[in-house]
């Protein structure tokens, strides 16, 4: 309609899980799984990608995924770690049956788990193990790779009979691999199963901040605002990708791309809801008491000797709570003595809450 002045979408989303439309790649983390998954020699089968909320471990996920699925060498099916994984497994690979040709119509029955037709001259298979077994015989038959992606991977019953079951496949020499993505705390109970001590040797992907100076480009690029302001958002995001989103959102809609008070309300509203207020509520009763002696100082980084002055404790007591902190993505502890609020305005996320929950 004439006269209507069009506004252009705006490019950032903060919604969890889908690729936004304006997106930094994990290039160096993409470019070595994929070497590894499309090498002749098998190295790995399993890789894990963790990393705190927001830092962009399912985007990632997909982006491999997504990739392979225009291969037709490979068959890439996801999984849900809520349910029964295998039986999942072989109906998903059944409905992939353009890969595998005639072979499901033909020569498996897997009509007992209430997959496809009965065969009459074939009798249906009655482990569901057996018939993954069966199908991945034929796809290394016909010179083709599975991929399996798990999002949310936790220490479930599922999870733990899937990782067992895949440990079997592994052994057994099929073109079977898995990618899983998950919070650190719950990749490590995993592993920390007996049986599945084998997870330990799969190569791990941190989800680090990203480049400070990439999301300035970005900012410039994408907001058409000068070098000194564009630095200035960036920095406020500390190379944290939902946050990268989320202010870059609000400033869109800002008259004349503004960083101002109500953008930053916004912002720090986002970060809280959507990310902050989850991981404080899965800090145990001690970790949010030393972020909060952090947090007091209103200083981004401090010496380990100042923290331990100030909470009255012992190195030995800080100790493993320093590295969970630090293994949550919470502080950086990569500079030997001191330490770091490795989220943006998280020490202010964390003010408000002591205010409200320690001092009250």
């Amino acid at each position: 309609m004439s006269g209507v002045m069009v506004v252009p979408k705006n490019p950032f989303s903060i919604s969890f899980g889908k690729k936004p439309y304006q997106y930094i790649e994990r290039d160096l983390v993409i470019d070595e799984i994929m070497s590894d998954l499309q090498s002749d020699i098998i190295q790995n089968q399993c890789f894990m990608i963790t990393g705190v909320r927001g830092s962009g471990k399912t985007v990632t996920m997909t982006a491999i995924e997504n990739e392979l699925r225009e291969d037709d060498d490979w068959i890439v099916i996801g999984l849900n770690a809520e349910r029964d994984m295998l039986q999942s497994l072989v109906a998903k690979l059944y409905d992939e049956k353009r890969k595998l040709k005639d072979y499901f119509d033909t020569s498996i029955n897997l009509s007992a788990f209430g997959i496809g037709i009965s065969l009459k001259n074939i009798p249906p298979v009655a482990d569901i193990e057996s018939a993954l077994e069966k199908i991945l015989n034929e796809i290394k038959k016909r010179k083709k790779r599975l991929l399996i992606t798990i999002d949310e991977v936790s220490n479930t019953e599922g999870m733990r009979q899937f990782a067992s079951s895949f440990q079997i496949m592994i052994r057994q020499d099929y073109p079977i691999f898995a990618i899983m993505s998950g919070l650190y705390e719950n990749i490590h109970n995993l592993e920390d199963e007996k049986t599945l001590t084998f997870l330990y040797r799969a190569p791990k992907y941190y989800m680090e901040p990203l480049s400070v100076e990439l999301i300035k480009r970005s900012y410039i690029k994408i907001l058409d605002i000068d070098e000194e302001r564009a630095m200035e958002m960036a920095r406020l995001t500390k190379g944290y990708p939902f946050a990268f989103q989320a202010l870059g959102k609000y400033v869109w809609t800002s008259p004349g791309h503004e960083l101002d008070d109500e953008v930053m309300i916004k912002y720090d509203q986002a970060l809280a809801v959507y990310v902050y207020d989850k991981i404080w509520d899965e800090m145990s009763e001690t970790d949010r008491w030393y972020m909060t002696v952090i947090a007091d100082t209103g200083k981004e980084t401090i010496k380990t000797s100042e923290l331990l002055e100030l909470s009255g404790k012992k190195k030995n007591e800080f100790s493993q709570y320093r590295v969970r902190l630090a293994n949550k993505g919470i502080i950086d502890i990569s500079k030997r003595g001191l330490l770091s609020v490795k989220l943006p305005r998280f020490s202010e996320f964390v003010r408000e809450k002591a205010g409200l929950e320690f001092f009250v």
